[in-house]
C-alpha cells in the first residue's frame, strides 16, 4: 500500500482535504480532480493505482467518467455516492466500479476498501500463477491462466471480476450457488459490498456473451445463479 497512487475526484475541496491529508499519513501519494475532465487528464498523465469517483461531478458525472475510465484503463475504481441509493450503487457496479461508499465517511474506512481491494488482486494473481482449469464448452471456451474467453473462436472482453465469476460458476456446471455464496468465493470475505453486486456483474457477463443462447449463466429463482450450457457437460483440459 505505501507509495501507491490514489486519484480523488470530487468537486468539494473540504472533502478532497480531509482525504488527502489522512492518505499521506499512511503514505499515500494523492492526486485531486474538481471535475471528470480532469480526472481524464490525471489517468492520462499519472497512470493512477486506485481511483475514487464522487457521483455528482459538475460537467460529466462519476458515472460517465466510470464508462470512460472503464474502456481505456483497467483500475480499481470506489464510487463516492451522496446518499444511499440503490440505483446508484448499482448503476456505478454495472458500470465497473468495484465498490463504492456512501457519505458521510471516514477516510480510514476509505484506506480498508483500497487495502481490501488490493488483498483480492494479489490472491487473483496468485491464483492464476498456480494454473487454472481450462474449460471447453460448445460455442465458448474459458481460458483460466491465460484469463481469456472465446465465443465461437473470438475473444471477448471481460473484467477481472466478470472473468472470475465467470470461472467459478463454469467450473461447477449445474451446481447452484447463493449470491451470498458467490460473494465469499469470487469476491473474498473482506468484501464490502451486498448481493446486487452479483447481480450487476451477472448482467454484464451476460452482456458479453449474448450470441450465446439461452444465457449460460441461469437464474434460479429465489436461490442464486448457476452455469449450464444445454447438452454438454464441458471438457478440462
Amino acid at each position: 500500500m505505501e507509495g501507491t497512487k490514489v486519484l480523488i475526484g470530487d468537486d468539494d475541496p473540504n472533502v478532497c482535504e480531509i482525504i488527502r491529508l489522512y492518505f499521506e499519513k499512511q503514505n499515500l501519494h494523492v492526486l485531486e480532480a474538481r471535475n471528470g475532465e480532469e480526472v481524464l487528464a490525471l489517468m492520462e498523465r499519472e497512470k493512477p493505482d486506485v481511483v475514487l469517483l464522487d457521483v455528482m461531478m459538475p460537467g460529466k458525472d462519476g458515472f460517465e467518467v466510470c464508462r470512460e475510465i472503464r474502456q481505456r484503463w483497467d483500475v480499481p475504481i470506489i464510487m463516492l455516492t451522496a446518499k444511499d441509493d440503490e440505483v446508484d450503487r448499482v448503476l456505478g457496479l454495472e458500470l465497473g466500479a468495484d465498490d463504492y461508499v456512501t457519505k458521510p465517511f471516514s477516510p480510514r474506512e476509505l484506506v480498508a476498501r483500497i487495502k481490501a481491494i488490493f488483498r483480492r488482486m494479489d490472491r487473483q494473481a496468485k491464483a492464476a500463477d498456480d494454473g487454472r482449469p481450462h474449460l471447453v464448452f460448445p460455442r465458448l471456451e474459458i481460458d483460466g491462466r491465460r484469463r481469456v474467453v472465446l465465443v465461437d473462436g473470438k475473444p471477448v472482453p471481460l473484467r477481472p471480476k466478470e472473468f472470475d465469476l465467470l470461472l467459478f460458476l463454469a467450473s461447477s456446471p449445474g451446481t447452484v450457488f447463493t449470491r451470498d455464496e458467490l460473494l465469499e468465493q469470487v469476491w473474498g470475505y473482506d468484501y464490502f459490498g451486498d448481493t446486487r453486486t452479483v447481480d450487476a456483474h451477472v448482467k454484464k457477463v451476460r452482456q458479453a456473451l449474448k450470441a450465446i443462447q439461452p444465457p449460460c449463466i441461469q437464474t434460479v429463482w429465489g436461490v442464486g445463479y448457476k452455469f449450464e450450457v444445454p447438452g454438454d457437460g464441458g471438457m478440462e483440459t
